[in-house]
């Protein structure tokens, strides 16, 4: 990723961290569904129930592994979204904040390998 020159210092100490949040715009989503048929699942369900990106405000969250820091060019692992979407926010992930042992999914049952080896289609296109 490449952030603006403006922004550079604000990438100070960022390099300290094993992880970040990018919250970004689904900026080639033009639709919204209140009912979505999400990832991992055929039922229509709530969008805010979802990470789909037909929602109203086109926002999106990813954590992703950080690699690097190189002026103003962040090196990420791990991310979801297509070439040439807008970068909104860059935040650290800090385990002692952010994780949450006692957590649950809600409708979502898949298994850890169903995640990994499941890939988008075209529902959100």
């Amino acid at each position: 990723m490449v952030v603006d020159e403006k922004y550079v210092d604000g990438l100070r100490d960022l390099e300290g961290f094993s992880h970040v949040y990018l919250l970004y715009s689904f900026h080639e989503t033009t639709r919204v569904e209140l009912l979505t048929a999400p990832f991992m699942d055929e039922q229509k369900r709530g969008v805010f129930a979802t990470r789909s990106p037909l929602r109203p405000n086109h926002i999106g969250i990813s954590i992703v592994k950080l690699k690097r820091v190189e002026g103003n060019k962040v090196f990420v692992e791990g991310v979801d979204i297509l070439d040439g979407t807008p970068l909104l926010d860059i935040k650290p992930y800090v385990e002692k904040f952010d994780a949450v042992e006692e957590s649950i999914s809600g409708w979502l049952e898949a298994s850890t390998e169903d995640v990994t080896k499941k890939r988008s289609d075209d529902r959100f296109e």
